[in-house]
């Protein structure tokens, strides 16, 4: 992996965030080559926390400017208020059925990147290549595997999840759909043009090459309509924990990699790989390794492979300190809260900009 493009060292993690542009990224964010921040997998890891994003912004931009970047923020926190609200029912169709399926597996032109789109066949062998992908090209994605291909959601959002960095159980299958409309008012299209106009590129007679009038009438074009399961294989690292007489075990996983937490406290540092988890929501050997990378952000921290059960069993006059999640309900122990960008908004909104009118109550009061 590029470690260049995605480093794993907290100073640098840390600069990336001081150098937000929160005006550059409002204007540009939509373009494949546009100016924005790369933080993502770092948030997604817990490695910083948004309102470190947030307050670091705002030292030197004003609110305003930095409006849409904020509530780009605030998405991520709302998907994670939605997951922990609903739990599993995130996993499955969550306002409404949807609809026009016509199967659930996943179009092997999307697998394979050979769409006959250009930059969407380009992007999708660079996703996996890599463990990144734009936003705008994941809406792309969702919305011709969904929405042109008449796929169910579920089976190529866990394809893509297994391949981010940034992976977020939340956002990802939310978004998803979000785009096939079980999680909105209607379905996103993206017509050639306007993939085009964000990707820069002058592609044309493409199955996307029609009006958005006419792209829901469409029948599924030949290139989409083989379809099957990826295989989805997930490599566990080797266990390094050695035996100890801890007093306190500080349990890590692969959504809390926060080299700060804590960290002035003496105790047994452990990142817990659960194969019951992975067997679940498997990831990429590049994911794998950028996991293992910023794990070692962590002095001394040592890898367990096994369940929370087994890691209690071997220490049971040890306590547990972790970070609650959505993830973690079976975890028992010291539960620290997660830090959240606007802790005074919660439960379920069944919109967005409902949630986010009552978010912008509280970041007036930070500004």
């Amino acid at each position: 992996m590029n470690n260049t493009k995605w480093p794993v060292d907290y100073d640098e993690i840390i600069q990336r965030v001081q150098d937000v542009h929160p005006v550059l990224y409002a204007k540009t964010r939509n373009f494949i080559d546009g100016k924005v921040s790369r933080l993502s997998p770092y948030i997604s890891r817990g490695v910083i926390s948004l309102p470190l994003v947030l307050r670091t912004v705002l030292q030197k931009y004003k609110r305003f400017d930095a409006e849409k970047f904020i509530q780009e923020l605030a998405w991520r926190e709302y998907w994670q208020r939605t997951w922990e609200d609903k739990s599993d029912a995130i996993f499955s169709d969550l306002k409404k059925p949807q609809d026009d399926v016509g199967h659930f597996q996943v179009p092997l032109a999307i697998l394979e990147g050979r769409t006959g789109i250009t930059v969407i066949d380009k992007e999708i062998r660079n996703l996996a290549e890599t463990g990144y992908i734009h936003n705008h090209i994941r809406m792309y994605i969702a919305s011709i595997t969904c929405n042109i291909g008449k796929a169910h959601w579920w089976q190529p959002a866990k394809w893509m999840y297994y391949h981010l960095l940034d992976g977020d159980l939340a956002s990802n299958s939310l978004s998803w759909q979000w785009v096939a409309g079980s999680n909105a008012s209607k379905k996103y299209y993206c017509n050639q043009d306007n993939v085009n106009h964000y990707t820069k590129t002058m592609q044309a007679g493409s199955f996307l090459y029609h009006t958005y009038d006419e792209l829901p009438g469409l029948p599924v074009p030949e290139v989409l309509r083989d379809h099957g399961l990826p295989l989805l294989q997930v490599s566990l690292p080797e266990s390094t924990l050695t035996e100890s007489d801890a007093q306190k075990i500080f349990v890590y996983n692969s959504y809390n990699l926060d080299p700060m937490w804590r960290r002035d406290e003496k105790g047994l540092r452990v990142l817990l790989m659960e194969p019951s988890h992975f067997n679940e929501f498997p990831v990429s050997q590049v994911v794998m390794q950028f996991i293992l990378d910023l794990s070692r952000m962590v002095p001394g921290i040592q890898v367990f492979c096994g369940s929370y059960q087994e890691l209690k069993t071997m220490y049971p006059n040890a306590i547990c300190y972790f970070k609650k999640h959505p993830l973690t309900k079976h975890y028992t122990g010291f539960a620290d809260d997660p830090e959240y960008l606007f802790p005074g908004v919660t439960g379920y909104y069944p919109s967005f900009m409902a949630y986010w009118k009552q978010c912008e109550k509280q970041l007036k009061k930070l500004s």
